[in-house]
């Protein structure tokens, strides 16, 4: 009787403890959790319930005061916060995936044999493609129409550049967009050569042939953000900020997230046109737990491959070219105004010198009797080494450390060994304003950020060239790239108080990584692979098998 009774009082005072425990859905456990938080701190487990962390710290304390439903064991694997891409074209990636993929062509014959094969298996009535580079070509000038014509001239073609400041078309595009050799477009340039049509077209005058495409229907527009999302989870991307979005595709985001068929959260910037202005700056901020509209996408000029950035002085390889504003400066002001009464963001591509201190001079104007809009310069790029001083946590600098990588080829041809020394500029951008988000600018760049981590810290390419890096002054420490790829980028959005670090309170977007980026070898932080991926405490993506 004595040992029942011994019993007894020993399971009740068992189930009295359970009890009092917390029950929970989710303990994550041994794992190496770096948690971004203010101290950078690195933990072992932590708690999720209702897709919110609640509780950080040792399995043991933990168990204490949790009963979960499940556990996960991440076996001593390195997870860090979801990662956000602060400036992408997610809808674009999957756009791409639904026409001829350019990227990586070594020759514009090359290009051609692409768009050939693709017709063959597609037969459209519009081919549009994008990704070729003349710059990774042996021949680096820009192609011409004439084979275009030889191979479709009953078919129209339009063919962007990889940047998407540059097109060639063919002459049934040229002819459906009305454009001539008299044609001229403020803010680009359509390409004559004695007297004829290249069928070049370089920034605004590629919206004529635009305007003439078949519009995207319902379908494959689901379609392709369903498939860009795909990729994207795939490599621990949780949050994308998308630079540049139409009201029937921000609407078709909505409405797949709160379907729940679209797991994917996004910050959406609004494309810089009339009837967006007019819709979203009267509606007002639209906030949900995955979708933030509350900034503008303006472009201030053109691209550097293509020689459209705008420029203080002419271009060190082509004789008084200066690019070109496509936004002009009295327009900027006036824009940069109206958003701030509307108490939106104004995020604005900017390239070259000239743009960038038209873009912050702007800012400074706008935004002198306000000091929390978090207004972004998108990809800061070539900037006068005294204008530095415009940025700060209100004018944040917005930067994709792959384009360092892939421009080093060609940039100080284009811009001198003086200019650049204010190019790719980092790590003094960083120091200047207190804080960097980073992106990859996909399809732009590759959409992995393992490339933008690797590109940033070792200012290298994927072949580990050059040797010692390029600019590596410039350089970002793992520290600091991480945080540019999370809670940096999360402030950006006005969202660091509900994601970008593993804290208490915060959505339970995490990923797990099959090696430790902060501390493997440097050259091998490109071929680092996601395991799994998690967005509100939910798997949506998993490499385990």
């Amino acid at each position: 009787m004595k040992n029942f009774a011994f019993l007894l009082i020993s399971m009740l005072f068992v189930s009295a403890c359970t009890d009092t425990k917390e029950t929970t859905d989710l303990l994550v456990t041994n794992a190496k959790v770096y948690t971004v938080n203010e101290n950078f701190d690195i933990t072992e487990a932590f708690v999720i319930t209702d897709g919110k962390i609640v509780a950080v710290g040792t399995e043991e304390v933990l168990l204490k005061k949790y009963n979960p439903s499940k556990t996960l064991d991440a076996k001593g694997k390195t997870i860090l916060p979801g990662l956000i891409d602060a400036h992408a074209h997610l809808f674009n990636l999957g756009v791409t995936l639904q026409q001829v993929d350019l990227v990586g062509s070594a020759s514009y014959q090359e290009v051609l044999d692409r768009v050939v094969a693709f017709q063959e298996k597609k037969n459209t009535n519009y081919i549009i493609g994008r990704g070729w580079d003349q710059n990774d070509w042996e021949v680096k000038e820009f192609p011409t129409k004439e084979e275009l014509d030889k191979l479709f001239p009953d078919t129209p073609v339009a063919l962007t550049r990889i940047d998407g400041h540059a097109m060639i078309v063919n002459s049934k595009a040229l002819a459906l967009a009305n454009i001539s050799p008299q044609t001229q477009v403020p803010g680009g340039e359509v390409e004559v050569a004695n007297g004829e049509l290249t069928g070049i077209l370089i920034d605004a005058p590629m919206g004529l042939v635009r305007a003439t495409i078949p519009e995207m229907n319902q379908t494959t527009r689901v379609q392709a953000l369903q498939d860009a999302e795909a990729i994207c989870v795939s490599l621990g991307l949780t949050t994308i900020n998308d630079a540049g979005l139409s009201q029937n595709v921000i609407e078709a985001i909505d409405s797949l997230q709160q379907k729940g068929v679209m797991d994917i959260r996004v910050y959406a910037m609004i494309s810089n046109t009339p009837k967006n202005l007019d819709y979203y700056l009267d509606k007002g901020i639209i906030k949900t737990d995955r979708l933030n509209v509350r900034s503008v996408k303006v472009y201030a000029d053109g691209a550097l491959g293509s020689r459209g950035a705008a420029m203080k002085a002419p271009y060190s390889d082509k004789e008084n070219h200066f690019g070109a504003m496509i936004t002009p400066q009295s327009e900027l002001q006036s824009l940069a105004s109206r958003i701030s009464k509307a108490g939106y963001q104004m995020n604005t591509h900017a390239i070259g010198d000239s743009a960038n201190v038209a873009v912050l001079r702007a800012y400074k104007e706008a935004l002198k009797d306000r000091e929390d809009s978090r207004w972004k310069v998108e990809h800061a790029q070539i900037i006068d080494t005294k204008d530095f001083n415009y940025f700060s946590k209100n004018i944040i600098p917005s930067v994709q450390p792959t384009h360092a990588t892939s421009d080093m080829y060609w940039a100080e041809d284009r811009v001198g060994e003086d200019r650049i020394k204010g190019a790719y500029s980092y790590k003094t951008l960083l120091d200047q304003a207190g804080i960097i988000a980073l992106g990859t600018d996909f399809p732009v760049e590759k959409v992995n950020p393992m490339h933008t981590f690797y590109a940033a810290v070792a200012r290298k390419d994927l072949e580990n060239y050059p040797e010692g890096g390029f600019r590596k002054e410039e350089g970002l420490s793992r520290e600091e790239t991480l945080r540019g790829m999370t809670i940096w980028a999360a402030y950006s959005n006005f969202e660091e108080n509900e994601k970008g670090s593993i804290e208490v309170g915060k959505f339970a977007d995490f990923i797990i990584l099959d090696k430790n980026i902060m501390e493997v070898d440097e050259d091998s932080i490109p071929n680092i692979k996601v395991l799994s991926t998690y967005i509100n405490g939910e798997e949506v993506f998993s490499a385990i098998e």
